[in-house]
């Protein structure tokens, strides 16, 4: 099991956390967080779609329905977005 699969579960309703955030909690850099996301096979216990670029945006969600879905999860869950489409700052979390 990859550290940076069970930080997923530690993020709070309504928040994301960057790539490299994640990286830097699991010991590992954000690239290899990518490879490790893209592989995870059960989003529901480790929401991988609450990872967004640094910037806030929505990138790398290959799971049916896209960014779309990603977006759609997202708001589900709390988190607020810019008129741009970025995830709002108060929504980032640090571990």
């Amino acid at each position: 099991m990859y550290k940076a699969l069970l930080f997923l579960r530690r993020i709070p309703q309504g928040k994301v956390v960057t790539y490299t955030e994640l990286a830097r909690a699991s010991g590992t850099s954000p690239r290899a967080v990518g490879r490790i996301l893209a592989r995870n096979t059960d989003p529901e216990k480790y929401p991988c779609y609450k990872i967004v670029s640094s910037r806030g945006e929505l990138t790398g969600y290959s799971a049916p329905g896209g960014l779309a879905r990603k977006r759609e999860l997202l708001e589900q869950g709390g988190v607020a977005f810019t008129p741009d489409g970025r995830v709002r700052p108060e929504c980032f979390y640090r571990f």
